[in-house]
C-alpha cells in the first residue's frame, strides 16, 4: 500500500510540473493523475516508468524548435498544452488494461499496455517532429505534396520518427519486463509504428476539416479569423483526439491478438 501511495504521488507531482511547464492544462493535469494512478494500481513502478517515457519524451519534442511551429496553429484544433480529453485518448486505453491486468493477471494486458503506448508515442513523434522537415509532405493517400500540419500528411522524416518513437517503448518494455521476448519487442515496435499509420490514413479520409471564410485556409478549427468555419469534409465529430483514440485502440487491440500467438 506504502509503494501505491508513492506512486501515485509521483503522478501528482508529475502532472504538477507538467502543468507549469505549460504541456498540460489544468484539466490534462487531473486526466495525467486519473491515468498515472489506474496504471499504478495495474502495472506498478514499471508501468509509470513506460508511461513516464512517453509523457517526457512527447513533451520535450512538442517542445522543440517551437518557433518552427508557429504556423501550425492555424491548422490544428489544439495547441502543445493537453487536456483532458488529449490525455485519455492517448492514455485512456493504458489506463483500462492496466485495471483489468488487476483483476485478471493475464499478460494479454501487458502486450495492449505497452502496445498502445507505443502507437501513442509513435504518433506523437511523428506529428512533433514530421512538421520540422524541410521538405512538404505528401497526403498519404493521393500522394501530392500539402502543407505542414495537413491531417493524413506523411514525410520521410515524420515517418522515422514514428519508427523510432515506437522502438523507444518497445526497448523500454523489454528492459523492465523481463518475460518480454525479442520476438515481443519486434512485434510492439510494429504495434506502435502501425497506429502511427492507422492514424495517418484516418486523417486523411475520415477526420473533420474545416474551411475558413474569411482566408481559405483548411483549419482543424471551429473559429478561424474570428469567424465560425464552414464544414468542409470529413465525420463532422470525428476530430483529432477521436482519430487518435480509434488508432491506438485498433492498433494495440489488433496487435495484442498476435503478440499472444507468438509470446
Amino acid at each position: 500500500m506504502i509503494n501505491l501511495l508513492i506512486q501515485i504521488l509521483a503522478s501528482i507531482i508529475v502532472a504538477v510540473v507538467g502543468y507549469r511547464l505549460k504541456s498540460l492544462t489544468i484539466s490534462g493535469a487531473v486526466g495525467t493523475i486519473i491515468v498515472g494512478s489506474a496504471v499504478s494500481i495495474g502495472f506498478g513502478y514499471r508501468g509509470l516508468l513506460l508511461l513516464g517515457v512517453f509523457f517526457a519524451s512527447s513533451s520535450l519534442w512538442s517542445k522543440f524548435k517551437t518557433g518552427n511551429k508557429d504556423s501550425l496553429q492555424n491548422k490544428v484544433e489544439k495547441g502543445e498544452q493537453r487536456d483532458i480529453i488529449q490525455v485519455f485518448a492517448n492514455g485512456g486505453i493504458a489506463a483500462v488494461a492496466s485495471l483489468l491486468f488487476t483483476w485478471t493477471d493475464s499478460i494479454i494486458w501487458l502486450y495492449l499496455f505497452a502496445g498502445s503506448i507505443a502507437a501513442a508515442n509513435a504518433d506523437t513523434w511523428a506529428s512533433e517532429i514530421g512538421t520540422l522537415s524541410k521538405k512538404q509532405p505528401f497526403l498519404i493517400t493521393k500522394m501530392r505534396r500539402v502543407d505542414a500540419g495537413t491531417s493524413g500528411a506523411v514525410s520521410l522524416l515524420g515517418t522515422i520518427a514514428g519508427f523510432l518513437g515506437a522502438l523507444l517503448i518497445a526497448a523500454v518494455s523489454f528492459l523492465v519486463w523481463p518475460e518480454l521476448s525479442v520476438i515481443l519487442l519486434v512485434g510492439l515496435t510494429l504495434v506502435g509504428f502501425s497506429g502511427n499509420v492507422i492514424d495517418t490514413i484516418m486523417g486523411a479520409t475520415i477526420q473533420v476539416v474545416y474551411k475558413c471564410s474569411v482566408c481559405g485556409l483548411e483549419t482543424e478549427k471551429k473559429v478561424h479569423c474570428g469567424q465560425e468555419t464552414t464544414y468542409l469534409k470529413g465525420l463532422r465529430y470525428c476530430n483529432n483526439d477521436v482519430v487518435n483514440f480509434i488508432s491506438i485502440l485498433f492498433a494495440s487491440g489488433l496487435g495484442t491478438y498476435f503478440l499472444s500467438y507468438i509470446g
